[in-house]
């Protein structure tokens, strides 16, 4: 049968990046404590496409998925970019996938536990044989206002927050660290389930750390550049304000690999 995504293109321009997107996939990721977690992923895998190539397979990402082991780690995931590589006879392959991850937290007064959702995403590059990887957590947390507080004779405003880090790294980084990180960094972490006396004790714990929106992400920035297998970081805290129809956003990146 013809071939016709080898035939020439009619507008000779190279590709960055052609493949499947939203592929849903079953995944096992490796938890801190030696356990596993058994999750759904979103995958994102693409190609560079020379001039010369009217298309890429699209199926042949499919059957590299097919084949995979559908764990997560390092050594599989650099496998799954050479397999795409090879497959498809490119000089890049790109590879992205997303996934709720769930930790058991337990409410500060009563005990009681439930799970709370992190949205991750474990992404990376393959070119020739240099590997270039990223890890990405989304971790909700709880702010007060210090000028809200200071100026109020009654309370302030607070709000949920979401702070979004984003590594290089080198080894072994676990997901639970950099939530840890997060959570520790703001007026209060948020929870999926809080009795009275536990909310009694949020509320008061997070008002008496107000923080800035600038305090949190300084905060998160200060920790990971003292982790010892990060290399470069960028940090990005969104506050869902309470009394504005806007967001207030800070933002620190830092290459560490070039600090002397």
């Amino acid at each position: 049968m013809e071939d016709i995504q080898n035939s020439p293109s009619s507008v000779p321009l190279p590709i960055d990046r052609v493949g499947v997107k939203g592929f849903r996939y079953p995944l096992v990721v490796k938890k801190k404590n030696n356990g596993v977690q058994h999750t759904v992923a979103q995958m994102n895998l693409y190609v560079d496409l020379p001039c010369e190539f009217k298309g890429t397979h699209m199926s042949r990402f499919v059957e590299a998925l097919k084949d995979w082991t559908g764990v997560l780690d390092y050594h599989n995931f650099k496998e799954l970019l050479k397999d795409i590589q090879e497959r498809l006879k490119a000089r890049r392959s790109h590879l992205s996938i997303a996934f709720p991850f769930f930790l058991e937290h337990m409410a500060p007064k009563s005990g009681i536990s439930a799970l709370m959702d992190y949205e991750c995403v474990f992404s990376g590059e393959l070119e020739g044989r240099t590997l270039k990887m990223f890890l990405e957590v989304n971790v909700p947390v709880m702010t007060v206002c210090p000028c809200s507080l200071a100026i109020s004779d009654f309370g302030a405003h607070s709000q949920r927050a979401m702070i979004k880090i984003l590594t290089r790294f080198d080894g072994l980084l676990w997901l639970e660290d950099l939530i840890e990180i997060a959570t520790q960094s703001s007026s209060s972490p948020v929870y999926a389930l809080l009795k009275r006396v536990d909310e009694k004790f949020v509320t008061e714990s997070a008002f008496s750390n107000p923080m800035f929106v600038e305090d949190v992400v300084r905060n998160v920035a200060e920790r990971l550049r003292h982790h010892p297998l990060i290399h470069w970081f960028m940090v990005e805290v969104e506050s869902y304000e309470s009394i504005h129809n806007h967001s207030a956003y800070a933002c620190i990146e830092m290459d560490l690999s070039s600090s002397g």
